[in-house]
């Protein structure tokens, strides 16, 4: 109760803002607003490549893990904190900005209306789904018919969303609630790395500058997803005494990449000298991707982008049971998932040395989540944008 008047007061006071700020005319401006940052980066790359003569706006959260320059050109201001001057000269971006790019769920949706000649973008933030979202997810049954009312009134106000396959556009239609009509089939703008060999080059000569003794060894990422009770204690589900135990003699190392949001710090660096790397903010994890021999993940999304280099994962599902009730999948996990699910350290280890990594099921999971994602997304996006008419 006490969260959901906060946010009223919050919306109230956003969308009065909002309102007086709509009476100024419209400029050839687009606001991004970001969690994640990747997908908008691309874009804004994009434009300046194509020289769109368009003011540039990023209204930042903290989660972001891109750096833009505040150079005049390009304006950028933290979002949903306590600024309250940058909370206002949001605001007045967002209700004069001719395009707003988004990557994430952002209430304040719910609350304004843009002018009609306004184009809102959803750039959501993960190439593909196994988790439900949206009106699909099951957690909002336990919401408030108040919330549940907004969050459709969020997903209203996209008049597209970005996908990079039918299978993702289907899940858009079902978790946002829009019809076809509003579904971009660009591909995804940060997919595009995947395509540079200049950028993989200097993905991986970066990651060998910071720790050159990678260089020839086969390197295991783990990159778990999310989960609200290891936001606080940093938990980490591998038991990596067993597994520095056992496998740090066979020239292996372990890159850990935990959820942005878990802000714990774990000196594993040097408890497992020569096997553990952490490197939660040293790195995206597409450019981790690109040194990865072996990836170790769960419910993560980074398996769809992963499957691009056609290498070997390993799906650690420690509390598959659990997460399912609580979350919700689309598809049946065990089968769907391009490479072998377990559930204990055990099975992984015994599944790594065992190098039983199920690759056939790799280039139709690829073919399956990127039909779209070809090389040029950001450019189809920025075309359609800038060089067609709403």
């Amino acid at each position: 109760m006490a969260k959901e008047f906060a946010i009223g007061i919050y919306l109230f006071c956003f969308k009065a803002l909002f309102s007086i700020f709509k009476l100024f005319p419209l400029t050839d401006k687009t606001t991004f607003v970001t969690s994640f940052g990747d997908n908008c980066q691309y874009i804004a790359e994009e434009m300046d490549k194509q020289d769109i003569s368009v003011q540039k706006v990023f209204l930042m959260k903290s989660s972001n893990h891109i750096q833009v320059k505040d150079d005049g050109k390009t304006i950028v201001l933290p979002f949903e904190t306590k600024n309250i001057i940058a909370m206002i000269r949001s605001i007045y971006h967002l209700a004069t900005s001719k395009w707003i790019i988004i990557d994430n769920y952002f209430g304040f949706l719910s609350t304004v209306t843009f002018k009609k000649t306004v184009t809102c973008v959803q750039v959501w933030h993960a190439a593909g789904a196994i988790k439900q979202f949206g009106s699909k997810d099951p957690s909002i049954q336990s919401r408030s018919a108040g919330a549940r009312k907004r969050f459709l009134e969020v997903y209203q106000k996209f008049d597209y969303v970005t996908t990079g396959s039918e299978k993702m556009a289907e899940i858009f239609q079902e978790s946002f609630q829009l019809p076809n009509s509003h579904i971009l089939r660009t591909g995804i703008p940060r997919t595009d790395f995947f395509f540079n060999d200049e950028s993989k080059k200097t993905s991986r000569r970066a990651l060998l500058a910071m720790f050159p003794e990678l260089e020839y060894k086969k390197i295991i990422l783990y990159a778990p997803t999310f989960r609200n009770d290891g936001l606080n204690t940093g938990e980490i589900a591998l038991d990596l005494e067993l597994i520095y135990k056992e496998l740090q003699s066979e020239n292996y190392a372990l890159l850990l990449k935990l959820h942005p949001a878990v802000k714990a710090e774990h000196d594993l660096q040097h408890k497992f000298p020569g096997f553990v790397y952490p490197v939660n903010s040293d790195f995206h994890v597409n450019q981790l991707l690109i040194s990865t021999d072996l990836l170790i993940t769960d419910y993560s999304s980074i398996p769809f982008e992963f499957s691009y280099l056609e290498k070997p994962m390993i799906f650690f599902a420690y509390d598959l049971a659990k997460y399912e009730k609580e979350r919700g999948f689309w598809e049946d996990y065990s089968s769907s998932m391009p490479g072998p699910v377990v559930s204990t350290n055990e099975e992984l280890i015994e599944k790594i040395r065992n190098a039983d990594y199920s690759i056939e099921k790799i280039e139709p999971f690829k073919q399956k989540w990127n039909q779209y994602s070809t090389g040029n997304s950001s450019e189809k996006l920025v075309d359609f944008l800038f060089h067609n008419s709403k």
